[in-house]
């Protein structure tokens, strides 16, 4: 039964980090429109900010970000000041008006930064921004990167979350994606960052990579656990070599099917929730003490383009090539194009917007509506109506069609609504994608979602 679930339920769809995703954003939002968004925010407003770092000095050849390889610094020294003059620019548009309750480094690897670069970056935006007392400030990173002086820079820096790439330990499997990586490099990262009074600790896997199987998944998750992580995130290999050309490099022939990327998955998950780790929405675990539990638990659990999080920040603020920013009025993007981001910072109006979407009514609706799922695994009639008052009805009509409509018992009418019961969680972004408006009016292709 659960084979003839996942062949036919394991549909390409997108991963929901927004909605609607940003395959349908078009270039109707420039600067200007974002200038405006920008100047109308609310004061008092709080702001989450995402700043992207698209270099690394090695190409993963799993991986789906916006980055590209450089065994130069001088690149990155001259991102950085466009970068800062793109901090600048919108600091001063916002004024001091609101207030940052998290950052975000991400990309890319931002441990490639040498340490004055960090220390600088951070002083630019404590000058333009007013960042609160406690803010969350995380940083992805590479192990390969690091030593002293940047564990040094990153502790001056004020980090409260650090989040790691395990991927998988298996030498066969780390040599098939171009990233090799030893668990003593990953222990001494986490140790480093403990001592530096960093508690709050990620740690990324992926199930579904060539040469993997259920021993190297468990060895994996095994060895993970034995570093006792505040969270781990879980996520399927998305194989989309269409659009990341670097994923060519994988030899097709080795990656596990549908059925088999199932199987690592709820090993994996088991594994996991064994060692007391909670689950959180489809594809993250974290303690009892980690602010996502926390947040799960109060209802109060977020999804955004880092995945889900605790951060309910009224806006999102995406700074450097190919960052993404949320405002109450819509999505904004940034030209993933580096050169093409320098240029427009640098030589335009210190903005680099090509495209973004501006919400309809129904947009907000279903954002909310798929936002709770993603996060709750259901949502409430009542909370929907009271938020949108009589056009929630048409969107409650669907799903009472698509619960009458389903036979394998995935997604239910429940006391005051509707949720995705145990069996239909593995298949929640397929339920999911039945109440996107836009996912058969684009041309993009996803990868599967299992």
């Amino acid at each position: 039964m659960q084979t003839i679930l996942v062949d036919r339920l394991a549909q390409p769809t997108p991963r929901y980090t927004s909605y609607p995703t940003a395959p349908h954003f078009h270039p109707g939002i420039d600067s200007e429109q974002y200038c405006d968004w920008l100047l109308s925010l609310p004061a008092e407003s709080t702001l989450s900010l995402y700043l992207h770092i698209p270099y690394c000095d090695r190409l993963c050849w799993f991986c789906g970000c916006t980055t590209k390889q450089t065994n130069r610094y001088e690149p990155v020294r001259r991102y950085l000041k466009s970068l800062h003059r793109e901090i600048e620019t919108i600091g001063a548009l916002i004024g001091h008006r609101s207030t940052v309750t998290s950052v975000h480094l991400g990309g890319g690897s931002p441990t490639l930064l040498a340490p004055d670069d960090l220390v600088a970056l951070n002083r630019a935006l404590r000058r333009h921004f007013d960042i609160v007392d406690g803010a969350e400030i995380s940083v992805e990173m590479d192990p390969n990167d690091l030593d002293e002086a940047r564990y040094d820079a990153l502790a001056a820096i004020g980090v409260t979350r650090v989040s790691l790439g395990v991927q998988d330990f298996d030498p066969k499997v780390q040599q098939a994606i171009n990233r090799p990586q030893t668990f003593e490099q990953t222990r001494q990262v986490v140790e480093a960052m403990r001592a530096r009074g960093v508690h709050s600790i990620n740690l990324d896997m992926l199930y579904g990579l060539p040469h993997q199987n259920m021993e190297t998944i468990a060895e994996t998750c095994a060895r993970i656990i034995s570093l006792n992580p505040d969270r781990i995130a879980l996520f399927g290999y998305a194989h989309v070599p269409w659009i990341k050309k670097h994923q060519k490099m994988i030899d097709e022939s080795a990656l596990p099917d549908i059925e088999e990327r199932f199987r690592q998955a709820d090993l994996a998950a088991r594994l996991f929730t064994a060692s007391k780790y909670q689950r959180i929405g489809m594809d993250h675990f974290a303690r009892r003490h980690d602010t996502l539990s926390a947040a799960q638990m109060n209802g109060a659990l977020h999804r955004n383009f880092q995945g889900y999080t605790s951060d309910d920040a009224d806006a999102l603020i995406g700074l450097g090539a190919s960052s993404i920013g949320r405002l109450p009025q819509g999505y904004v993007q940034n030209s993933p194009a580096t050169h093409d981001y320098q240029r427009r910072v640098d030589e335009m109006d210190g903005l680099a917007t090509i495209r973004g979407l501006q919400l309809s009514d129904d947009d907000h609706m279903r954002s909310w509506l798929i936002e709770r799922l993603m996060c709750d695994f259901g949502f409430s009639s009542s909370q929907l109506l009271t938020r949108f008052g009589v056009s929630a009805n048409a969107i409650l009509q669907e799903a009472e069609a698509l619960a009458e409509a389903d036979m394998d018992g995935l997604f239910i009418r429940d006391n005051d609504g509707f949720c995705v019961t145990e069996d239909g969680r593995p298949y929640l972004r397929t339920i999911v994608a039945t109440f996107d408006r836009y996912l058969q009016k684009g041309a993009a292709r996803h990868s599967v979602s299992v």
